[in-house]
């Protein structure tokens, strides 16, 4: 997964189709947990381009769009929120599966 390089590239790729930004931090456990089938949710939705965003790095980013837990997902779609998926929950790939088929 494409990891988020800079707040301009944010305001890029949030205006692009079919952009899920995960929020993560490397110290996060429930983020370790649904790292090993990442790269199969990928493959499996093809029409969106996910992109990895530190927390710790963009933590203005999680301000400003009320992320406080993690991991946690933000669909846009030219550039307006397509839905979110924010708890402070563990997320299993069958919830995060079911968040990105109610996206369509």
């Amino acid at each position: 997964m494409e990891k988020l390089q800079s707040m301009e590239q944010f305001e890029l790729l949030k205006n692009e189709e079919r952009t899920i930004f995960m929020f993560t931090a490397g110290w996060c456990p429930d983020c370790t947990v649904i790292e090993p089938f990442l790269p199969i949710l990928e493959v499996d939705y093809p029409e969106y381009t996910f992109i990895s965003v530190d927390r710790d790095e963009f933590i203005d980013l999680c301000v400003d769009l009320d992320i406080f837990g993690i991991p946690s997902f933000v669909a846009f779609n030219d550039g307006k929120e397509l839905g979110r998926f924010v708890s402070k929950n563990r997320k299993t790939r069958e919830d995060i599966e079911e968040f990105l088929n109610s996206l369509s």
